[in-house]
Protein backbone atom coordinates (compact mmCIF):
# COMPACT_ATOMS: atom_id res chain seq x y z
CA UNK A 1 0.00 0.00 0.00
CA UNK A 2 1.21 3.49 -0.83
CA UNK A 3 2.31 5.17 2.44
CA UNK A 4 0.60 8.38 1.35
CA UNK A 5 -2.78 6.60 1.17
CA UNK A 6 -2.83 5.14 4.65
CA UNK A 7 -6.07 5.72 6.55
CA UNK A 8 -4.45 4.28 9.69
CA UNK A 9 -2.72 7.67 10.09
CA UNK A 10 -6.04 9.50 10.55
CA UNK A 11 -6.46 10.53 14.19
CA UNK A 12 -9.88 9.20 15.25
CA UNK A 13 -10.07 11.67 18.12
CA UNK A 14 -9.87 14.63 15.75
CA UNK A 15 -11.72 13.10 12.82
CA UNK A 16 -15.24 13.31 14.28
CA UNK A 17 -17.21 16.18 12.71
CA UNK A 18 -17.64 18.26 15.86
CA UNK A 19 -14.11 17.62 17.16
CA UNK A 20 -12.71 18.46 13.73
CA UNK A 21 -14.58 21.77 13.83
CA UNK A 22 -13.36 22.48 17.36
CA UNK A 23 -9.74 21.77 16.46
CA UNK A 24 -9.98 23.84 13.28
CA UNK A 25 -11.42 26.80 15.17
CA UNK A 26 -9.04 26.54 18.11
CA UNK A 27 -6.05 26.32 15.76
CA UNK A 28 -6.71 29.90 14.70
CA UNK A 29 -7.39 31.55 18.07
CA UNK A 30 -5.53 31.85 21.35
CA UNK A 31 -8.56 30.59 23.27
CA UNK A 32 -12.34 30.51 22.95
CA UNK A 33 -15.22 30.55 25.39
CA UNK A 34 -17.65 27.66 25.71
CA UNK A 35 -20.40 29.90 24.30
CA UNK A 36 -18.28 30.87 21.31
CA UNK A 37 -17.45 27.21 20.58
CA UNK A 38 -21.09 26.23 20.97
CA UNK A 39 -22.14 28.93 18.50
CA UNK A 40 -19.41 28.06 15.99
CA UNK A 41 -20.13 24.33 16.02
CA UNK A 42 -23.92 24.55 16.35
CA UNK A 43 -23.96 21.99 19.17
CA UNK A 44 -25.89 21.66 22.39
CA UNK A 45 -24.24 22.18 25.78
CA UNK A 46 -24.11 18.43 26.43
CA UNK A 47 -22.79 17.54 22.99
CA UNK A 48 -20.08 20.18 23.16
CA UNK A 49 -19.09 19.07 26.66
CA UNK A 50 -18.75 15.45 25.50
CA UNK A 51 -16.55 16.35 22.55
CA UNK A 52 -14.47 18.81 24.56
CA UNK A 53 -13.87 16.13 27.19
CA UNK A 54 -12.54 13.75 24.51
CA UNK A 55 -10.13 16.39 23.25
CA UNK A 56 -9.14 17.32 26.80
CA UNK A 57 -8.58 13.67 27.80
CA UNK A 58 -6.30 13.27 24.77
CA UNK A 59 -4.32 16.33 25.88
CA UNK A 60 -5.27 18.26 22.73
CA UNK A 61 -7.05 21.10 24.51
CA UNK A 62 -6.81 22.70 27.92
CA UNK A 63 -10.07 23.76 29.52
CA UNK A 64 -10.07 26.53 32.10
CA UNK A 65 -12.98 27.33 34.38
CA UNK A 66 -13.12 30.74 36.01
CA UNK A 67 -15.54 33.50 36.88
CA UNK A 68 -16.04 36.78 35.08
CA UNK A 69 -17.72 38.84 37.73
CA UNK A 70 -20.31 36.47 39.16
CA UNK A 71 -20.75 34.45 35.97
CA UNK A 72 -18.89 31.22 35.26
CA UNK A 73 -16.61 31.35 32.23
CA UNK A 74 -15.23 28.20 30.61
CA UNK A 75 -12.56 28.64 27.97
CA UNK A 76 -10.57 26.21 25.85
CA UNK A 77 -7.21 26.51 24.14
CA UNK A 78 -5.26 24.14 21.95
CA UNK A 79 -2.23 22.66 23.69
CA UNK A 80 1.17 22.07 22.12
CA UNK A 81 0.29 18.35 21.95
CA UNK A 82 -2.96 19.31 20.25
CA UNK A 83 -1.17 21.53 17.74
CA UNK A 84 1.21 18.68 16.84
CA UNK A 85 -1.73 16.27 16.49
CA UNK A 86 -3.59 18.82 14.36
CA UNK A 87 -0.64 19.24 12.00
CA UNK A 88 -0.19 15.45 11.79
CA UNK A 89 -3.91 15.11 11.03
CA UNK A 90 -3.71 17.69 8.24
CA UNK A 91 -0.60 15.98 6.83
CA UNK A 92 -2.37 12.61 6.87
CA UNK A 93 -5.40 14.06 5.08
CA UNK A 94 -3.12 15.75 2.56
CA UNK A 95 -1.45 12.38 1.94
CA UNK A 96 -4.83 10.80 1.24
CA UNK A 97 -5.80 13.56 -1.15
CA UNK A 98 -2.49 13.57 -3.01
CA UNK A 99 -2.17 9.79 -2.97
CA UNK A 100 -5.62 9.14 -4.39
Amino acid sequence: MDDRFDTDNIDEIIHGRVRLGLMAYLSGVESASFGELKERTGTTDGNLSTHMRKLEDAGYVAVTKAFKGRRPLTTAAMTETGRKAWIAYLDAMRGLLEGG
